[in-house]
């Protein structure tokens, strides 16, 4: 029973996801239905409903996308070339662990990469990324003022993929989106505040986001630097409180476990 009606939450966030995630599905039902498994992959792994280290079956994913094994495991290397799983041979796909020393490379490399993504961005962009950005922004905003932290949460992966899109690195891209998916998951709390202090710097993150598409539409790298380090040391201390020192038990994953495990009872 539970998993009939976990498979049901599933697949009404299929098409969402597909809006947040920035990808559509055209052609046969076979070339779909891999479209929709592999988004709807993504984004319960950025939002945590599937958990570090979780195994990925596949014959539960077959049966659900009704498609046979062979494009589910296309769908799985897929994924796992972007950094989502990772692949035991002969025991299948797992999501990708957070632990202490993937976190310790996590926050010394990101601001790093993010700055360098910025002034490529800044320098690069074309005008139609620049209204997907601005559409993204725009969703953003609806999304906090709705309260809706998992949708948030998409939104704002999707708006900083944009502005890797923009900055058009073949070398830089790869290790982007493998932040960007731990920058979700670490930083899950961040999107549903419970003070006023985190209110406040959600507010704040979505000021910095319109700021962001001012600095590129003008092609200020200096503002758009400066705005990139502040950006991310409004990330950093929030995802430092609820990032334990043991293997990342941390609070985001078991503030998202715990009111699907009633939903589930």
């Amino acid at each position: 029973m539970e998993r009939s009606v976990d498979r049901k939450v599933r697949r009404s966030a299929k098409t969402l996801s597909r809006s947040l995630i920035g990808s559509e599905t055209t052609g046969s039902p076979t070339k779909n239905a891999k479209s929709s498994l592999y988004e709807a992959l993504k984004r319960r792994i950025l939002t945590l409903e599937l958990t570090p280290d979780h195994d990925l079956d596949e014959a539960e994913l077959s049966e659900e996308y009704g498609i046979s094994r062979t494009p589910v495991r296309d769908v799985l290397r897929r994924l796992a070339g972007e950094g989502y799983v990772y692949i035991r041979e002969n025991r299948g796909a797992r999501v990708i662990p957070m632990n202490l020393a993937t976190l310790r490379d996590f926050f010394q490399v990101a601001p790093v990469v993010y700055e360098a993504i910025g002034r490529l961005a800044v320098q690069n962009f074309r005008p139609a990324q620049l209204a997907e950005l601005e559409l993204c922004q725009d969703r953003f905003r609806s999304a906090m003022n709705a309260a809706e932290s998992e949708t948030l949460s998409l939104h704002n992966n999707r708006f900083h993929s944009i502005i890797g899109d923009m900055a058009g690195s073949v070398f830089l891209r790869p290790s982007l989106e493998k932040l960007l998916i731990d920058h979700a998951r670490i930083g899950h709390t961040f999107f549903n505040p419970i003070d006023d202090r985190m209110r406040t710097n959600l507010l704040t993150a979505c000021a910095h986001h319109d700021q962001f598409i001012e600095a590129i539409a003008k092609r200020d790298e200096d503002t758009m630097t400066r705005l990139v380090f502040e950006h991310w040391e409004l990330s950093r201390r929030n995802m430092e409180i609820y990032v334990a020192p043991k293997e990342l038990e941390n609070e985001a994953v078991k503030r998202v476990a715990k009111p699907r495990a009633k939903r589930a009872a």
